[in-house]
């Protein structure tokens, strides 16, 4: 690997000589500007303003322009003797614990590669401390034009710097966040959670870029002069759920594609607004309960109402043996278990037949006893 920059690591009174390489790479696709007339290649070409002609590379240089359009030249001598120790030094000042670095801030990745054997034992030391304490280094250095901030940390055997955005050039996530008050359910907590374990871990290195895959068969193709290959239909659009169905639906296709087994297949969703606090979602259950609710004390109370009768009707019927009108009492307690038959239907109906025979049964009893009472006075007179 080539390297971008060279110097030294400062710990303290140690230094550390090293090579700066780029830790990482890109395998975009890349496309040249053409004419579409004829294909022709676009280019640009530097060209001086003053004397309207092409300049190569070396007659380049570098200037600040000033506020009222003039420039400035800046040489590569005035920046190598700027007034910083940072110029060819990466100065190490503190060391953290890396939950201290707020992701946001982290940029480009470089291995810190030792220059030479001298370098071999202080560049373990360092290596060695970092690991031991668990923690990362906090660093200054210059590259390209500008002092950078940076964070040191272990990567197998190497030391990795990682470039840091100074905490001034990193935004406030202000007006990102929602503005309106929303309330997530527990249910709905439960179901994300689930959702969360279905889909599980997996192996980043399992990753790759379809899109580019996909830009290099267009370019094969058209390369061998064949058809490219046609871009996948989209599946329509599912019905419109609440956010609860869009988690479960979301929970059931995730499922499947880990290969589970599920009743019913999943379905696309789309997720709108949740319900307003306070508004019931289900109204029919309550309202049939309380129907039977209502039923069922209706039913106790007409069934209290009529032993309450049935025993009135008993006692007026004792009563009513001894007087020779003992019908009409029958007739209004018949007419009474009549009435209560139309709300209480076949029970109040058993209790005014039980009633009619209690009276005629009392009245035959006190009869007999009338007559038999008057037997023996005949006789004594007699």
């Amino acid at each position: 690997m080539r390297s971008i920059w060279n110097g030294a690591i400062s710990f303290g009174l140690v230094s550390i000589p090293i090579k700066l390489v780029n830790a990482t790479e890109s395998h975009a696709v890349s496309f040249r500007q053409i004419h579409t007339e004829d294909g022709g290649r676009i280019r640009y070409r530097k060209v001086c303003e003053l004397e309207d002609r092409e300049v190569t590379q070396a007659e380049i240089g570098k200037a600040y322009e000033d506020a009222d359009g003039s420039m400035v030249p800046i040489t590569d001598e005035d920046l190598s003797h700027l007034p910083i120790p940072t110029a060819r030094t990466i100065e190490i000042v503190a060391f953290v614990p890396e939950e201290r670095i707020d992701p946001l801030q982290m940029g480009a990745a470089y291995y810190l590669a030792a220059s030479g054997a001298p370098a071999a034992k202080p560049y373990t030391l360092l290596r060695e401390a970092l690991k031991r304490s668990n923690r990362v280094a906090i660093a200054k250095f210059a590259l390209r034009g500008r002092e950078r901030l940076g964070m040191l940390r272990v990567v197998g055997d190497a030391i990795a710097m990682h470039g840091l955005l100074w905490p001034d050039e990193v935004r406030a996530p202000e007006g990102v966040a929602p503005d309106a008050g929303v309330t997530v359910r527990d249910q709905e907590l439960d179901l994300a959670d689930a959702l969360m374990d279905t889909l599980g871990e997996i192996d980043l290195a399992d990753l790759h870029d379809e899109y580019r895959e996909a830009l290099e068969e267009v370019i094969a193709a058209k390369s061998a002069g064949e058809t490219p290959p046609e871009a996948r239909e989209e599946a329509a659009p599912g019905k419109v759920l609440d956010l609860m169905a869009a988690l479960e639906s979301s929970v059931r296709a995730a499922r499947e594609s880990r290969g589970g087994e599920e009743d019913a297949p999943a379905e696309e969703a789309e997720v709108r607004s949740l319900r307003q606090r306070g508004t019931p979602s289900r109204q029919t259950p309550k309202e049939t309960g309380g129907k039977k609710s209502t039923s069922a004390a209706a039913k106790k109370t007409a069934a209290k109402k009529t032993a309450g009768r049935t025993t009135a009707g008993k006692t007026v019927g004792k009563k009513a043996g001894e007087k020779a009108a003992a019908k009409e009492p029958a007739k209004k307690t018949a007419g009474r278990g009549t009435a209560t038959k139309s709300t209480t239907k076949s029970t109040t109906a058993k209790g005014a037949a039980t009633t009619n025979t209690a009276t005629r049964s009392a009245a035959a009893k006190s009869t007999a006893k009338s007559t038999a009472k008057k037997a023996p006075s005949r006789k004594r007179s007699a």
